[in-house]
């Protein structure tokens, strides 16, 4: 039996065993080693070609416009930014990934218009793992969907699942220690459903025979096996609801009630017309949003606060990241800093590289000679 045949006779067990506590630790076990002989696959597949698309990482941050072939990602891409992406309508317009630069508040913001992915994309289906394998890459996913096919929605999210991206989501808080000898101790928090023995045996089937682990919070079985593999990737995502100016009013309850059919609030939703050129500023700003970006105006000695051109960082950075990427030999020589804005107690706040920044503060570093 190939390695696909037994995946799917791993599926259809899995399908046909009922869950609940007595058989937990069997479907645990059938998980792990679905997920083993699915990571061979993948590896198999690699090996034969097919190393994805080497796309170099420009601006602040990237986005990934996630769609079925002609949804209109490229018409989109072409409306936002400085890129120039072939478009039609049929099939597969956009063989290659197309990047272009989007401006917003300061950032630079790189979207990625990827060719369109089609069902069976993480199979390897349509040089579908090399389109997936820039996904992995982005800091944002954009579903672009259009108003009259919302169900693409969940498919779009199975590939991406499958090809071990995390969305909306943490990592699971699972700690690993191998050990030598004496099998494997399980520590787990009060809040952790999943009994010993179902986490023993997961362990078992990932190669683990002497091992100390340590699981926090409430898992389920699928997220307890991300979190042993180092290779899942956990980024957010938005949805825009393309072709918006080709509906009539009346039919908008309909496609509110389609979103919420596959869980999206129609109020998180951004309706958009890329051929029209409409709803593109909401979108800007929800992106600009969703990836967190703050502004941070540098006090520059001799030539006063450029607002022109803030450093972007993250929310929740501090001045040591702010060093990080201003490079050059300010981390050596830092001696302190000086912060005015939201995050100080006063203005020209002296500072260490820990202090967390905020959105619009003004930033003085303080160097030795």
């Amino acid at each position: 039996m190939g390695l696909e045949e037994e995946i799917e006779s791993i599926r259809e067990e899995i399908a046909d065993t009922p869950y609940n506590k007595s058989t937990e630790a069997h479907i645990g076990r059938l998980k792990a080693k679905l997920a083993e002989k699915k990571e061979k696959l993948q590896n198999q597949s690699s090996a034969g070609g097919g190393q994805g698309y080497a796309v170099e990482k420009h601006g602040d941050a990237t986005v990934a416009l996630v769609g079925f072939p002609s949804v209109g990602k490229s018409t989109l891409i072409n409306a936002m930014t400085n890129a120039d992406s072939e478009t039609g309508s049929y099939e597969f317009t956009t063989l290659d990934v197309n990047p272009g630069m989007l401006k917003y508040r300061g950032a630079n913001i790189q979207i990625l218009d990827v060719p369109g992915l089609i069902e069976g994309a993480a199979d390897g289906r349509g040089g579908g793992q090399e389109v997936l394998s820039v996904v992995r890459t982005a800091d944002l996913a954009v579903f672009m969907l259009s108003v009259f096919e919302i169900e693409q929605y969940e498919r779009l999210r199975e590939e991406l699942y499958y090809n071990k991206i995390r969305l909306d989501s943490e990592p699971p808080s699972i700690h690993i220690r191998k050990r030598h000898k004496n099998g494997i101790q399980v520590n787990k928090s009060d809040s952790v459903e999943l009994d010993e023995q179902t986490i023993k045996d997961v362990l078992r089937e990932n190669g683990y025979v002497n091992a100390e682990v340590t699981v926090r919070g409430n898992p389920s079985i699928d997220e307890l096996i991300d979190g042993m593999m180092d290779n899942r990737v956990y980024i957010p995502s938005i949805v825009a609801v393309n072709k918006a100016d080709l509906i009539d009013e009346s039919y908008l309850p309909t496609v509110y009630e389609n979103l919420r059919a596959h869980d999206i609030d129609p109020e998180e939703a951004t309706f958009i017309s890329a051929e029209k050129e409409r709803g593109l500023e909401g979108l800007k700003e929800r992106i600009y949003e969703t990836l967190g970006l703050v502004r941070i105006y540098m006090d520059k000695p001799g030539r006063g606060i450029d607002y022109d051109e803030p450093l972007m960082l993250k929310a929740g950075d501090t001045v040591g990241d702010a060093l990080e990427k201003l490079g050059g030999e300010f981390k050596e020589r830092f001696r302190f800093a000086r912060v005015s804005g939201p995050s100080a107690k006063h203005d020209e706040q002296q500072v260490g590289t820990d202090h967390e920044l905020a959105d619009e503060d003004v930033l003085r570093i303080i160097t030795s000679r």
